[in-house]
């Protein structure tokens, strides 16, 4: 299973990936889930992945292959739109599971795959899209200004209750780092390390892209600090008062119906 989430804000784009893979408990793998195409002053695109690992990989490597064409035909550098890229990603999934599909029924093996797409092309404004596992995606708004994907419940109620398209950048990447380790701490199919990347607006470039491993400083420091405030905070909340009551139970007899 994995753990992805992108985030639009006014500012610009926060997305973060795990890169824990698994097929039972002794196959525990780490795998990259997120790709990043850029070409500064003109576009940049991230695409995070969760779902079937072969799957995600095949659309990927299509994608990239795809995009040395010299014959003139559309590319992901050559899309004028982030709807016609997401359009070629949804299409590209299709065209995969379709290839594979009977193949992976015979033993059973799940083929669903799905992506978050974010990023901005030049003349149009950033934005984020959903690409579901049968091609079909939607696209982020004012009111849901970011995607999951994967284990997503245990991180959502922390970034419902933060995040907003006013949020600053750095806002953002620390609400997604504790949702993260809230989503480690209750599933043992998400881990570290962490893929977190940051773009501004209109800067069409990449400005922080970085792998927090166990090890990071910062994200220890998140790690205890996160779990000694709630710890804190429980403690100070006030206890119920329940208003008791002492009236009399309703006594029930057992009658019998002739």
């Amino acid at each position: 299973m994995t753990y992805c989430v992108g985030v639009l804000l006014d500012a610009g784009l926060v997305c973060a990936s795990d890169s824990r893979t698994n097929a039972g408990v002794d196959n525990v793998s780490s795998f990259k889930k997120m790709k990043v195409f850029e070409r500064q002053g003109d576009r940049v695109l991230v695409v995070l992945s969760s779902g079937n690992l072969s799957v995600t990989q095949n659309v990927l490597n299509h994608i990239e292959l795809a995009s040395r064409r010299t014959d003139g035909g559309p590319t992901i550098w050559t899309l004028r739109s982030m709807v016609e890229v997401a359009e070629l990603l949804g299409e590209t999934l299709r065209e995969v599971r379709r290839r594979d599909l009977p193949y992976l029924q015979q033993n059973n093996i799940d083929s669903s795959a799905s992506f978050i797409l974010g990023g901005q092309i030049y003349g149009e404004p950033m934005r984020l899209f959903l690409v579901y596992s049968e091609g079909n995606f939607i696209e982020s708004t004012l009111e849901t200004p970011f995607f999951q994907t994967g284990e997503t419940k245990y991180g959502k109620p922390i970034i419902d209750r933060v995040i907003t398209p006013s949020s600053t950048l750095i806002e953002a990447e620390k609400c997604i780092l504790v949702s993260f380790d809230s989503t480690m701490r209750s599933n043992i199919s998400v881990g570290l390390p962490i893929d977190l990347l940051v773009c501004e607006s209109n800067a069409l470039r990449v400005r922080l892209q970085k792998r927090i491993q166990e090890t990071d400083a910062y994200y220890k420091l998140i790690h205890s600090e996160w779990g000694e405030g709630l710890k804190r905070l429980f403690a100070q909340l006030p206890d119920p008062q329940w208003e008791s009551t002492n009236a009399p139970q309703p006594q029930y007899q057992s009658q019998i119906f002739k």
